[in-house]
């Protein structure tokens, strides 16, 4: 008997200040694998192309891109569930 497939959830990701402006994009709905995690995705996505001076989230220097799951920080290992609202912040500066 086939194993069960990996039961997908929908996210959906959020690109803010510099980093949207890098990527091209602002918004995306994705399908992605039950209890993925931001930094997954954030790889899957291939944002560190994006925005290689920062890294991803959660990992060691330069990485001071935050994560937000639901409007509410979260660490880059926190397993995402479907429905939720993933946002990518970068450094913003300004006066």
């Amino acid at each position: 008997m086939p194993a069960d497939p990996v039961p997908a959830c929908r996210v959906r990701v959020l690109l803010f200040a510099g980093l949207r402006e890098a990527a091209g994009w602002g918004e995306r709905s994705l399908g992605v694998p039950a209890g993925a995690t931001p930094e997954q995705l954030w790889q899957q996505l291939d944002l560190e192309a994006a925005w290689p001076a920062v890294g991803a989230p959660g990992r060691e220097p330069g990485a001071n891109v935050r994560v937000a799951i639901n409007q509410c920080f979260a660490s880059a290992d926190t397993p995402l569930a479907d429905g939720d609202e993933l946002a990518f912040l970068p450094p913003i500066s300004g006066g």
